[in-house]
């Protein structure tokens, strides 16, 4: 019997120590093989017509041609799979989420000078296996702007202040969230986001994010109360829960341990917030990523009357996640991406305007969003 292929992977980095690190790390796993290295895009080029790699790690900071262009010129010519390594400094940052923009399936923060990967080396292994299966974006890069004018909400209306709108996305997901959140009006209940993303940064999506949407979105803060027309975001590696307190939702932020290998984790913010008395009043969703993650919380949330939901495999980079909700009963309907923002709009409005008390869950779905519909 033929041993199952191996990933193919091919190291991008000026840092002979960061590509030696690398190629250890990844070396210690059977299901990937390190075919070669490159220090600069110019060699790198070379070296992937040459070794026709399944992966593609890619430091940001390099010279003769900076990551960032080496990145849009392969996209453009030869899409492929890349896992960007980056520093975590406010500079390193902001090249990462432009590189996730321009196509780039994840990010990860380089060492700070230890003598290895340590528990970056697992990291970077999954981040591979991920990045081999995902489903690269095709057609025109999304703006790196967007306008806030988004228009509220029309009223007037009665909001229950129960209402909320839950979140949770990995591999993919910082690009699906930004489609999802720049798509939505001021004047909706508070939000709360679970994004698998590195300690480090949280920060800089969050603020990139604030200066795109309509309504403000930060980093959440713990004890901080989580306003309507307002999206906190779990910090990197914290996790986030909700809790609500008297007349409004307040969150926690926590280290705690890891769940499904991650943290934060959004079964524990959908548990929280099941868990918690309010679950009727929540629409909640799953969106791209690998794992399994969210899938529990959502079932115990949909158990408990919230409308939950899962964005579909067509649209997702990674149909994991959204897959096992779906498949554990815990998402009521899928979801193509670009109909999440007027589904959850057209929800708001049918089901937490005009009074205090949801209607019936059998409210039709509109018809732009999904698939059919599972028994309510």
């Amino acid at each position: 019997m033929s041993s199952p292929k191996k990933i193919r992977v091919l190291i991008v980095d000026d840092s002979a120590f960061v590509r030696r690190l690398a190629s250890d790390a990844l070396a210690a796993d059977p299901a990937i093989e390190v075919v070669g290295t490159a220090a600069n895009p110019y060699e790198a080029r070379d070296r992937i017509r040459e070794l026709t790699p399944d992966v593609l790690t890619l430091d940001l900071e390099m010279p003769r041609m900076d990551g960032l262009t080496f990145l849009r010129l392969l996209m453009e010519h030869r899409p492929m799979p890349v896992i960007v390594l980056s520093s975590l400094t406010q500079r390193g940052s902001d090249f990462a989420l432009e590189a996730l923009r321009l196509g780039a399936v994840d990010v990860l923060g380089k060492p700070n000078g230890s003598g290895s990967f340590g528990h970056l080396g697992p990291a970077l292994c999954a981040m591979i296996k991920t990045a081999a299966v995902a489903r690269l974006r095709r057609g025109p890069l999304p703006a790196p702007t967007a306008p806030r004018a988004q228009p509220a909400v029309p009223g007037p209306f009665r909001y229950d202040p129960r209402a909320c709108i839950l979140l949770a996305a990995s591999t993919g997901g910082t690009e699906a969230l930004r489609e999802v959140l720049t798509a939505l009006p001021a004047g909706l209940p508070g939000i709360a986001i679970v994004q698998h993303i590195p300690a480090g940064f949280s920060k800089a999506y969050a603020d990139r994010l604030n200066g795109l949407c309509a309504f403000p979105v930060r980093e959440a803060v713990d004890d901080e109360p989580l306003p309507p027309g307002t999206a906190l975001l779990a910090p990197g590696n914290f996790h986030l829960m909700l809790k609500w307190q008297q007349d409004h939702y307040r969150v926690r932020v926590t280290s705690g341990p890891q769940i499904w290998h991650q943290r934060p984790a959004a079964d524990l913010l959908f548990k929280s917030a099941a868990d918690g008395g309010t679950a009727a009043h929540c629409i909640a969703g799953v969106l791209t990523g690998m794992g399994q993650d969210g899938a529990e919380g959502l079932l115990r949330l949909r158990e408990k009357g919230a409308v939950t939901f899962a964005q579909d495999e067509a649209s997702c980079v990674v149909y994991g996640m959204p897959k096992v909700a779906w498949e554990n009963g815990g998402a009521q309907r899928q979801i193509p991406l670009d109909r999440v923002a007027p589904y959850l709009i057209a929800r708001h409005l049918a089901s937490f305007s005009h009074s205090h008390s949801r209607p019936p869950m059998s409210i039709s779905t509109p018809p732009m969003a999904v698939n059919a519909p599972r028994h309510e």
